[in-house]
């Protein structure tokens, strides 16, 4: 197995609380600027969900010296990228430019991170509110199988946990969202001391943090934020929870969840290692058994079964099963939670070997690119408040044994903690009569 590769870098603070952290790559002249929040969709209140991600997108629609539409221009005219995402546990922002072009995405970062609310009135609220209805209609509502996150969010953590909801969060709670609710939780969770800033590229460091000090050491501290709600849980659900959703999909499908560790624990980085072994790619026990050879399973690229990196209270591992035109459903699911019993019952060195392999390839092609080097920096420093921990991360996952593969396996997908979401089709009335 090749040994870990470790990413130098250096770590800096402005006297705003803001957390810099640069490395510099001199391979080709570009330069990642990746900056996360520490605020999501689990921050948010009861009556007041969406707004994480709501203010994603108002984040693009100009600020104290951006008039709407030029974050993107500015950025594509220097021939760079940008974009901005939200989850459970943080927003993030990020543009890769050329390197002569830093100062640039700085001053634009810094521009809204400072100074948003000269641009928020109430034209912008409900144009964004408009957009994120339609994309919840495009990505949710009118698409087959489109609710079976929420149905997961809501089965393994109860009501009153945050993330018991999704980060689309509620249409009622937005349409409901006044000018001055959006303004105050900019001003609540906005601010240097909330915010990792990454650099990562053909920099000089002194240079860039020169420049971070010029464009952001002047955006007061906000000093304190509020606790966010509890994220105290069982760590495992406690019995089997089951919810059939009867729609207008082609083929019957499961998505099966199960409560797991957070992130950055030994249990989590074994549960990843496992979950390679039962349905990672093409290798995988699942795709063997369920794709090949009893032809059950659609055939697909992407995992079958995978961990997200949550850090409140328990994460989630989930597998998604799209069954075979004209399979039995309940036969799909029987013969899942058979190879998951086999799983505990033992694993192989040379199927863990496998699976570390498969990540360790996954983890250093997402690591070789700028991009992907700034956000997981800003990851590690975000959410387990440690850059050098992006550097631990694989070393962890090497370490993980067959013995512990079963161990997690067992312990972790066992029929008391698993939470099962099953669409069958909803045929017309006459289709269903012929039947």
């Amino acid at each position: 197995m090749a040994t870990a590769i470790s990413y130098p870098h250096t770590e800096h603070r402005l006297a705003n609380g803001l957390r810099v952290v640069i490395s510099e790559d001199r391979l080709a002249p570009v330069v990642a600027v990746n900056l996360w929040y520490a605020v999501g969709s689990r921050h948010e209140v009861q009556g007041r969900t969406g707004f994480a991600h709501l203010f994603e997108h108002l984040m693009f629609q100009g600020s104290a010296n951006v008039k709407r539409g030029e974050h993107f221009s500015t950025v594509n005219a220097a021939g760079g990228t940008l974009n901005g995402t939200t989850w459970c546990d943080r927003t993030n922002y990020y543009e890769t430019v050329p390197a002569h072009h830093l100062a640039t995405a700085l001053w634009l970062e810094a521009d809204r991170m400072g100074g948003l609310l000269e641009a928020l009135d109430q034209a912008n609220l409900d144009n964004q509110r408009d957009v994120v209805k339609n994309e919840k209609r495009q990505t949710r509502d009118n698409q087959p199988y489109g609710s079976w996150l929420d149905h997961l969010h809501e089965l393994c953590y109860p009501p009153g946990h945050p993330y018991h909801h999704t980060t689309i969060g509620s249409m009622e709670d937005l349409d409901a969202a006044s000018l001055e609710d959006a303004r105050a939780f900019y001003e609540t969770w906005y601010a240097p001391d909330n915010a990792v800033l990454s650099i990562v590229g053909d920099v000089d460091t002194s240079e860039a943090i020169m420049l971070v000090e010029r464009y952001f050491g002047g955006i007061p501290a906000k000093g304190r934020f509020p606790t966010p709600p509890s994220t105290e849980i069982a760590p495992r659900l406690g019995g089997q929870v089951r919810r059939t959703v009867p729609d207008r999909v082609p083929v019957p499908r499961i998505f099966v969840g199960y409560r797991t560790a957070p992130f950055g624990t030994s249990e989590f980085d074994a549960m990843q290692i496992a979950t390679t072994v039962l349905g990672g790619g093409r290798g995988s026990r699942l795709y063997k058994a369920l794709v090949l050879d009893r032809q059950l399973l659609q055939p697909s690229d992407s995992a079958i079964v995978d961990s997200w990196p949550f850090i409140g209270g328990a994460s989630l591992t989930l597998a998604d099963l799209p069954a075979r035109e004209g399979v039995d459903i309940d036969v799909l699911e029987a013969a899942y939670h058979h190879e998951v019993a086999r799983l505990a019952e033992g694993a192989t060195d040379d199927e863990v070997e496998r699976a570390k392999a498969l990540i360790t390839s996954q983890w250093l092609h997402h690591l070789s690119g700028v991009e992907g080097r700034a956000d997981t920096f800003s990851q590690y420093a975000t959410l387990l408040g440690d850059p050098e921990l992006m550097n631990r991360a694989l070393p962890a996952w090497l370490s993980v044994t067959a013995r512990d593969v079963a161990a997690v396996a067992g312990e972790v997908m066992s029929e008391d903690n698993r939470a099962v979401v099953t669409f069958t089709p909803d045929l017309p009335d006459e289709q269903e009569a012929a039947a």
